[in-house]
């Protein structure tokens, strides 16, 4: 999840080819060996070897990754049952890409140069780290593995955006599904559009089982311990200390989530009008995994779906870019309409498409796109601004300053934190007015408006930070039986989020396949949980320090202040240290301090309205 975000920064395997000029790599390398008399200035000798190596490195990097990533688009875009054709062009590409990144010689000239960094720039120390960050998945040593492990993901990619959902034997797009969950009352309706939902993963099981081999052999050669130890490294973290760090997340976060549990809980069972549940039965929830519940409250006095639905789709999308526009931030780039994929497939068409929201920079530059099913209601504005979030970051760190392999968030936790904090953003009541979405005579509820925001944003910790990562933490470093995936799945979810499935589910079934990242953006979600705690921070800053409005009802339209300091958070890219960067800015390290603030009113009114009620989670985790 780097710079395009679900295809999973498009990592692929190896080949022996010449990339980069072999008299750099040989001057590096004779550097290492020579016994010849030490230079005047030897400071300057390296750090033009380091500055002509990167050089080359970059301008290959960029070439190579636009190559990947289009034909990436195009697998995800255009899905054809029964073409080899867009597949093995995706796997040529990725293969090239991966032959460059692993490449033994960039690896070696990367290493020699590091070990001489005392002489170099921070920014071509960083450079250079990243480097070798990027051959990890890609080793040219372990090229065999690389070339298996690249066409396992591409066929696993066909497979889940491929895969026909079927309801009551009729083809079902995920947004009929979610429309289901989201809207009927009828029991038995919710749990067949459920397990609709998770029949892809008896498809995709074998497929994981191969992949979680591979993923950790191919990183492996280089020195990782497995592949979740490999995608932690890009924070600086040993595995331990995620894991710890995610620990915390949820326990600071787990008093609260215990008050939402228990008061979904009795909400739901009176909905359904069915005895109160110890635990939540998954089909009862308005999402597919149970990572939010928002979709169980309504503000009074802001239907937006009413009010969306007939401006249309292309509205949405449009005040999506006004809104950044207002900030300060460029237009977008008319190539961004004229190649992005924003609307749902036609209902006759001949192909399907990858039904999840993504943001894709495929040029490493100008050539910015998003993949979007767009439709005119409340969960797709929110979407849309999320998605355009990085779409922006990518335009702001696209600039001189940025070399190509450090364009990317500070960390990818940053990414989402930006796409996240606008959705937060566009949802607050004065913004609402302010766009014409809703009449400042309406009077709204603050708590309502409060538990909707809380059954999203607190609501994802335990299930990103719980469930998601100790599951792929125990996939790869644990290297989790193929026969224990769906038990561990429900175990973790149980403890997690106190959700249950509505009947019992073997191992026939792989329901944690059924999460897109689980396949083609893997051992990374505690990247949304930790974007979550980050957003909070930033807009605690936003509202108190520029805004000087309440945090719990802001408006950012049209103030350049604002704009200003989100784009000092972008611009850097991946060029700075982020704890560094977010104390510079902040003044503070990552905390969820902010995100209690903020939620603190509710925790006050949950106690109340739970008070006599039964608790079935424990008290802390």
């Amino acid at each position: 999840m780097l710079a395009v975000y679900l295809v999973n920064s498009i990592n692929c395997t190896t080949m022996r080819i010449k990339i980069i000029s072999t008299a750099v790599i040989a001057a590096a390398l004779f550097a290492c060996n020579s016994t010849q008399p030490v230079e005047t200035n030897p400071n300057e000798k390296i750090i033009a070897q380091a500055d002509s190596f990167l050089s080359e490195y970059n301008q290959k990097y960029k070439e190579l990754y636009y190559q990947s990533a289009e034909a990436a688009w195009t697998l995800n875009t255009h899905i054809v049952e029964g073409d080899t054709i867009t597949a093995k062009l995706a796997e040529q590409a990725d293969s090239m890409y991966a032959a460059f990144t692993g490449s033994e010689s960039n690896i070696k000239a990367s290493q020699y140069f590091l070990a001489e960094k005392e002489a170099l720039s921070p920014l071509q120390v960083k450079q250079l780290e990243t480097i070798l960050y990027n051959a990890g998945s890609n080793p040219a040593i372990a090229g065999d593995l690389v070339q298996q492990r690249i066409k396992a993901e591409t066929k696993q990619t066909e497979l889940l955006f491929g895969f026909e959902t079927l309801l009551n034997g009729k083809p079902v797009s995920g947004n009929e599904i979610d429309g289901i969950l989201a809207n009927s009352n009828n029991l038995k309706d919710r749990q067949q559009a459920w397990e609709a939902s998770k029949e892809v993963g008896k498809t995709l099981k074998d497929g994981l089982n191969n992949l979680q081999q591979l993923r950790n052999q191919t990183v492996q050669a280089l020195g990782y311990e497995d592949y979740f130890d490999y995608q932690v490294s890009a924070y600086g973290m040993s595995k331990q200390e995620l894991m710890d760090v995610c620990k915390d997340m949820v326990a600071e976060m787990w008093p609260l989530y215990r008050e939402l549990h228990t008061w979904a809980r009795y909400t739901l069972a009176e909905k359904y009008k069915q005895e109160v549940p110890e635990m939540l039965p998954a089909h009862w929830l308005p999402n597919r995994w149970g990572q939010e519940w928002s979709g169980l409250i309504e503000i009074e006095g802001a239907d937006l779906d009413k009010t969306l639905e007939p401006k249309g789709a292309e509205w949405i999308m449009q005040q999506g870019e006004e809104f950044y526009k207002s900030l300060g931030f460029d237009a977008l780039p008319p190539s961004f309409y004229e190649k992005s994929s924003l609307y749902p497939a036609p209902k006759d068409a001949d192909y399907k498409k990858n039904s999840h929201a993504s943001a894709w920079h495929l040029d490493l530059d100008k050539d910015v796109r998003s993949l979007m099913s767009v439709e005119p209601n409340t969960r797709w504005w929110g979407t849309v601004l999320h998605e355009l979030g990085h779409i922006y970051y990518y335009m702001e760190y696209s600039n001189p300053e940025v070399p190509m392999v450090l364009r990317e968030g500070a960390n990818r936790a940053y990414h989402e934190a930006m796409g996240s904090l606008i959705g937060l953003a566009a949802m607050q009541k004065p913004f609402l007015v302010d766009r014409g979405l809703m009449s400042a005579d309406v009077e709204t509820d603050a708590t309502q408006a409060l538990m909707a925001e809380a059954l999203d944003f607190v609501v994802l910790i335990p299930w990103g930070a719980g469930v998601m990562t100790e599951f792929e933490h125990d996939l790869y470093a644990k290297n989790l039986p193929k026969d224990q995936y769906n038990q561990k799945w429900w175990e973790l979810k149980k403890k997690y989020q106190g959700i249950v499935p509505p009947t019992e589910r073997g191992e026939e079934y792989c329901d944690a396949a059924s999460k897109t990242h689980i396949n083609n953006d893997a051992a990374q979600y505690y990247d949304y949980s930790m974007s979550n705690i980050l957003l909070f921070q930033f807009h605690e800053h936003i509202a108190t320090k520029i805004l000087k409005q309440d945090p719990h009802a802001t408006n950012y339209y049209g103030n350049k202040e604002v704009g200003a300091f989100l784009k000092k958070l972008m611009q850097p890219g991946a060029t700075v240290d982020w704890r560094t960067h977010l104390k510079d800015n902040l003044g503070e390290d990552m905390s969820a301090k902010a995100m209690l603030n903020y939620f603190s009113p509710l925790m006050d009114h949950l106690k109340k309205v739970n008070e006599g009620r039964t608790h079935t989670l424990p008290e802390s985790i």
